[in-house]
């Protein structure tokens, strides 16, 4: 389906109607050529057809028993004859081979089909029969390599006007080892990690960014997390590589320094998250808490933490 598209793209794009407008001028050109030679053609019939009857000319007036000079000037008038026939047949085989000739109603109509035939190719009434028709008339031939490149459909097009074009287009793999653009992709992953982006974020910017992942599928979150763990690219935090420390340098704190500022485990510092005891934020999810503690807060929370100490303490 997709060279089926390209090919089809391809067409519409040739014949759209400032392609059209382009090639009418170049056959204007060639015509204006063509008239240039063609008087040059009648000047050169035209003197053949004249040493011919000069040589036709002096053999009639020669002297019948003269038999010499009229055998050598019969000679020389039937070379002229054969130079004659000659150039006429080349003539002929040129004018065979000449541009074809436009007239205005053909330049109007050629415009026309520039601008109809996009919609009368996209119409709900034109079938397949008929694009593969209206193809024949412009392509004669398409050839397909699949192994040519890696990771793509190579297509030689050969148009009826007998000139040919090569063209290139990705195509769907059953892995990655064969993905046309893998070291692009790895180096676009790997940059957008260090920009400290999730995969959910880093398969939203390649998608837009038109990669394409294996099997001709857009990018989700967990196509991106395995090829980070196939390529060993680990998730990159705000404090890189290193532990979490207590307090971050904007002065909110870690869930580690907010356990230890409380005298909590880390788990109830994220149970005091989820019921809104405390306030925190993420730059993205699977990035560390940054936790917002003024002191009246933990003044606050310190009798809670005590009581949950002697209620379990009592429940012991």
């Amino acid at each position: 389906m997709p060279v089926d598209a390209f090919v089809a793209h391809t067409l519409l794009e040739a014949l759209a109607p400032d392609r059209i407008a382009i090639a009418v001028a170049a056959v204007g050109q060639l015509q204006e050529e063509a008239r240039q030679l063609d008087k040059q053609w009648g000047l050169r019939r035209e003197r053949a057809r004249y040493e011919a009857e000069r040589a036709r000319r002096q053999y009639d007036a020669v002297e019948p028993e003269n038999r010499l000079v009229a055998r050598s000037l019969e000679r020389a008038w039937e070379e002229k004859l054969r130079t004659v026939e000659a150039i006429e047949q080349a003539y002929e085989r040129w004018r065979r081979e000449e541009p074809l000739v436009l007239s205005e109603a053909d330049h109007a109509a050629l415009q026309a089909l520039g601008e109809d035939l996009p919609r009368v190719w996209r119409a709900a009434t034109t079938t397949a029969a008929d694009r593969k028709r209206l193809l024949r008339f412009i392509i004669k031939e398409v050839a397909l390599d699949q192994k040519r490149e890696r990771g793509q459909v190579w297509l030689k097009i050969l148009w009826q006007t007998g000139t040919t074009s090569e063209h290139a287009i990705q195509r769907r793999v059953h892995t990655y080892r064969d993905y046309l653009d893998l070291e692009p992709l790895r180096r676009r992953v790997e940059a957008l990690n260090a920009s400290c982006k999730m995969d959910k974020e880093i398969a939203a910017v390649l998608n837009r960014e038109g990669f394409v992942a294996a099997r001709g599928c857009a990018f989700q979150g967990g196509n991106v997390w395995l090829l980070r763990q196939r390529w060993g690219i680990a998730t990159v935090k705000i404090n890189g590589v290193s532990a979490n420390p207590l307090r971050w340098a904007d002065g909110s704190y870690s869930v580690q320094g907010a356990a230890a500022a409380l005298g909590i485990t880390p788990q109830t510092v994220f149970d005091y998250l989820s019921r809104g005891l405390l306030i925190g934020r993420q730059l993205a999810k699977g990035q560390p808490w940054q936790i917002d503690v003024a002191d009246e807060q933990l003044e606050r929370l310190r009798p809670r933490v005590r009581h949950t100490r002697r209620s379990r303490k009592e429940a012991s």
